[in-house]
């Protein structure tokens, strides 16, 4: 990781956005960026008993506020039985009937009044290269009021639903719109999930899916196939990202490729990519 880092010589340390940090799901995709020191991360958690948590854990490259952030106005959170499924949506009771084993998680236990902010107008963050966001069903929100913020964003790890589990929740293809229109084509999945339909379901897994969709994690990058609308910067962090987050070594060495058309980088760093992957076994 930091031979690639060394390759590419990058200005600065890749900059993270992290909204809805609660770990909830496991490791973050950028936990060995930030193990090797080649990060720093500013998260955002409105659920104070995990942002204790984030900031008890964190180390001098994090930062962990305790925003919600959305577009700017005043909203209901509604604190679910399972904080993870906590939103400023409300459940939909339709949608948890097809989905019996999931909707006691979507009971709500509270409601809480709470202001939100629009990323653009988060002075924390002065660049943001890969935006991470997992807030039940309000990310639309946060890609429309922050279309500043991500106008230099390379990747986007978001939450999709296929099927909407809040009401007047932004479907997948409306997301998937608006990051276009901003510049970003999908790349990978980082995760699917899939959910029994009720009341079908295996004895002895309940929680185990057939073939329905329910939600995923999925990773939006700039749009590499026009890369004159990226700049040299731009496409080190996307590299770096690719190889170390998603280990899309094929991305990363589109993006060394470009940078030796623009003699940006020397022009044997392509050859000595290839042959850190062999080293590393990466790549047969």
């Amino acid at each position: 990781m930091h031979q690639l880092f060394d390759l590419l010589q990058p200005l600065r340390l890749t900059e993270i956005v992290d909204i809805g940090a609660n770990p909830i799901d496991g490791d973050p995709p950028y936990k060995t960026l930030l193990q090797s020191k080649l990060c720093k991360v500013t998260g955002f958690e409105p659920q104070l008993e995990a942002l204790e948590k984030l900031n008890t854990q964190k180390s001098d490259l994090e930062q962990y506020l305790p925003y919600a952030i959305a577009d700017g106005n005043m909203h209901t959170l509604k604190v679910c039985q399972y904080s993870g499924m906590t939103s400023l949506l409300e459940p939909d009771q339709n949608t948890f009937d097809n989905f019996i084993a999931l909707k006691a998680n979507a009971t709500v236990m509270e409601r809480v009044l709470i202001s939100t902010c629009k990323l653009d107008d988060i002075d924390e963050i002065q660049a943001l290269d890969f935006l991470k966001i997992d807030i039940q069903g309000a990310e639309l929100s946060v890609f429309l009021s922050g279309k500043e913020k991500l106008r230099n964003a390379v990747v986007i790890q978001t939450e999709i639903s296929f099927v909407t589990l809040y009401e007047n929740q932004p479907s997948f293809g409306e997301i998937d719109i608006e990051l276009r229109s901003q510049g970003f084509i999908p790349h990978c999945f980082a995760a699917v999930k899939k959910w029994p339909i009720s009341p079908f379901m295996y004895e002895n897994e309940p929680l185990r899916g057939v073939n329905q969709l329910l939600e995923a994690d999925i990773v939006y990058v700039r749009d590499f196939t026009q890369p004159q609308k990226i700049d040299n910067e731009q496409l080190k962090h996307l590299a770096m990202i690719a190889h170390c987050c998603y280990q899309s070594f094929d991305l990363t060495l589109r993006c060394i490729n470009l940078l030796e058309q623009r003699a940006a980088l020397p022009a044997n760093t392509q050859q000595l990519y290839i042959n850190m992957l062999n080293g590393s076994h990466h790549v047969a």
